[in-house]
């Protein structure tokens, strides 16, 4: 149960970072939560490939990374 509430605020804080490194305002709480984890997907996905990955800072970095990747994604189709 609580690495599941530390998911949770990872997601929250990874997507909320992602939403301020990537200038935009986010898409509310609850569409940060959702960007921030799937993002903590993506970033473990990529970080995964290279090797790296452990701890909790490592683990908000690579949902940060995720989530940018995610937001950049959505931008983008969202243009299209």
């Amino acid at each position: 149960m609580l690495e599941l509430l530390w998911f949770a605020l990872i997601g929250v804080a990874a997507g909320w970072l992602a939403g301020q490194i990537s200038k935009g305002s986010g898409f509310g709480l609850l569409g940060d939560l959702a960007v921030g984890v799937v993002g903590s997907f993506v970033g473990g996905f990529l970080f995964g490939l290279v090797g790296l990955g452990d701890g909790v800072i490592a683990r908000l970095l690579m949902a940060v990374v995720g989530a940018v990747v995610l937001l950049y994604v959505i931008r983008v189709v969202r243009r299209a």
